[in-house]
């Protein structure tokens, strides 16, 4: 049996980070080979307290940024653990851009693989230094991309025995859902809510797509992120509802701030004819919603971020330019008129690999426990 411990945010907190780690541990406490740990990170956002299970424990005590006795306590919970995975972003971690990280990293005495949500091909300087003291104090650094990979081995210097790509994982949606198909074109976006997220760019599109007949309607399924909703409230999404009122299309724009079950959300994404991808980030290293809609074979118009780039690059929808209402509009004409061609290069993008079920990607963690547990230890 392998006891795999867990440091990141986690479920009841909504965002990326924990929904990824609480994917990745059920699908390891699934086997009864093997158990999992979790230290919670607390990122400022009040939540409830995570659920338990036999296989799968969630410490009390959440890690508090600026606190060292709480980083101890941390590197204390997870002692026992035969390998601690780490989740990296940084703006959940204390310090100048996450920096206390390099110092909870540096109590753990078992060996660490640091999984990169993000890696910046332009950092500060003292964004630089963190990521390098990430990957010195680590056994293994994990990427999600290609892209990602390349310019962690190219610009961080992570040698090619310590560096692994295992992509982001997706839940085996449901293949027969009886969805009742909407006599307009479905355009959905869904997650988290806030500024960054580029849905302003589709109701701008929108208003150029007025001749269509029948004119597309545009669905946006997500919470506020709970982060934004500290700091502006819901300033972005009324600033939503003004521009689709203004432009004239409030008509063609659905705005819903319900979270969505698993099957709920399977259902909308079965019915969509389009998922958008418009994010503002030109740096973006994964996306989770992303993945999720190639595995259920709907076509995507993304920005050219860099997982969208790479995931996109054998079809299976279509790439624009950051902030491009234009390009959206003309990617979405084109899409439309022809479908059977785009879900032919849906079924392509994955039948190559672009996508890899969450007991699969559970699959190579496993494997790295094993070669960790094969060298032994931390590295001093």
């Amino acid at each position: 049996m392998t006891l795999f411990g867990f440091l990141s945010t986690y479920p009841p907190t909504r965002c990326g980070l924990a929904t990824f780690t609480a994917a990745l541990a059920s699908a390891i406490a699934t086997d009864d080979r093997d158990r999992c740990i979790v230290v919670r990170v607390d990122d400022g956002v009040p939540a409830d307290v995570a659920v338990s299970s036999e296989r799968l424990r969630v410490v009390d005590r959440m890690l508090q940024p600026g606190s060292p006795a709480g980083r101890e306590a941390a590197a204390e919970a997870l002692a026992d653990c035969d390998v601690v995975i780490v989740q990296h972003e940084y703006g959940i971690y204390g310090g100048a851009d996450g920096d206390e990280i390099v110092d909870l990293l540096q109590r753990l005495r078992v060996p660490r693989v640091v999984v990169m949500h993000t890696v910046l091909p332009t950092p500060t300087a003292h964004q630089r230094s963190v990521t390098e003291q990430i990957i010195e104090n680590s056994e293994i650094v994990v990427a999600m991309t290609s892209t990602a990979a390349d310019l962690l081995a190219e610009q961080y210097g992570v040698p090619d025995e310590r560096l692994r790509l295992i992509p982001h994982g997706v839940d085996e949606w449901t293949t027969h859902i009886d969805v009742v198909q909407s006599e307009r074109p479905v355009l959905l976006t869904w997650g988290l809510l806030g500024p960054g997220k580029g849905i302003e760019w589709v109701i701008r599109a929108l208003a150029a797509m007025k001749d269509l007949d029948p004119q597309p309607v545009y669905r946006v399924l997500g919470q506020t992120h709970p982060k934004v909703l500290l700091e502006s409230g819901e300033q972005y999404r009324r600033s939503l509802w003004a521009l689709a009122d203004d432009l004239g299309v409030s008509a063609s724009v659905e705005i819903e701030a319900r979270y969505q079950q698993p099957d709920e959300l399977a259902r909308e994404v079965a019915g969509a004819d389009i998922v958008m991808l418009p994010y503002d980030s030109h740096d973006q290293a994964t996306s989770g919603v992303l993945v999720e809609a190639v595995a259920a074979g709907r076509p995507v118009i993304a920005t050219r971020f860099p997982h969208a780039t790479e995931l996109l690059a054998d079809g299976g929808g279509a790439l624009v330019a950051h902030r491009s209402p234009g390009e959206i509009a003309a990617a979405v004409r084109m899409l439309l008129a022809d479908p059977a061609h785009v879900l032919a290069d849906v079924e392509l993008a994955r039948a190559l690999g672009s996508v890899t079920s969450w007991g699969g990607v559970a699959e190579r963690y496993r494997d790295l426990a094993i070669e960790l547990a094969m060298v032994g230890g931390a590295r001093p």
